[in-house]
């Protein structure tokens, strides 16, 4: 399992004078330092998806890097099976599979140089990484493009690459950072039933996603944060009746009450 408790992350403003009006009055930006993340809890059990809702610049991609341990926090605990991963970074990596939409493939290799050469990474054999690209090829549909230069793939494509990279060191925790965005309908469903067959094998993920349908098709718990603070946590039947059975006015009911005009 995977347990977050009071997470927090801030970081230094160069330069208030350039901020946006918006940006200016969120809460968050006390002096020369905005805290991106203030105070964010929630637990992953074994076998359950994770969805971590919020609104843009809400806190979730940095609370995601922090989990991955791209980021170090400036307070809060992170637990992967009571490894410490703030203490232990190095080692909890090996136990991470972290996909984040800021990181692409390496053009000029195809797409089984890219899986294989993470995978050579995170200390597989040769061997093994062969065999983890003809698993996860089969479970991503990746047959008809495995071979070719991925500065050729489609958005599709590069995207279900990358979560084959992803978790090609069979990792004990997944983490998603909005493993959906741009793809076509039958894109969507084989990376979803991916989730489903990580799930099924025992692993707790994480994932971000704008898209409450999905959230109501796979997810078993939710997670809302909202100016750097977790403003719910649940399972999804807990969740869903924060909007009398609607998604949609659930997360609108656990959002901050703004202030407009």
């Amino acid at each position: 399992m995977i347990e977050i408790k009071q997470l927090a992350k801030r970081f230094s403003v160069e330069n208030p004078k350039k901020l946006s009006e918006q940006e200016k009055k969120d809460p968050r930006l006390k002096g020369r330092f905005f805290h991106s993340v203030e105070n964010v809890s929630f637990a992953c059990q074994p076998g359950q998806v994770l969805a971590l809702l919020g609104p843009n610049g809400a806190g979730k991609t940095t609370t995601l890097r922090v989990l991955s341990s791209a980021l170090k926090p400036d307070a809060g605990t992170i637990e992967i099976n009571g490894l410490n991963v703030v203490n232990t970074p190095i080692e909890a990596r090996r136990k991470i599979g972290f996909l984040s939409g800021a990181t692409g493939l390496y053009g000029r290799l195809t797409g089984r140089e890219n899986i294989e050469y993470f995978g050579r990474l995170q200390g597989l054999s040769k061997s093994r990484c062969r065999q983890r690209i003809e698993e996860l090829s089969d479970l991503l549909e990746l047959d008809s493009f495995l071979d070719r230069r991925s500065e050729h793939y489609s958005s599709g494509m590069k995207q279900k690459t990358m979560i084959a990279r992803t978790v090609v060191h069979e990792p004990e925790v997944i983490i998603l950072d909005e493993p959906t965005t741009g793809l076509d309908i039958m894109a969507t469903e084989t990376v979803l039933s991916f989730i489903r067959s990580l799930k099924a094998q025992g692993k707790p993920v994480i994932f971000s996603t704008h898209h409450l349908d999905e959230v109501n098709e796979i997810c078993d718990r939710v997670t809302v944060i909202d100016q750097g603070a977790t403003q719910f946590e649940g399972e999804l039947t807990e969740f869903r009746a924060c909007g009398d059975g609607s998604l949609h006015q659930a997360f609108l009911s656990c959002l901050v009450s703004r202030e407009i005009g």
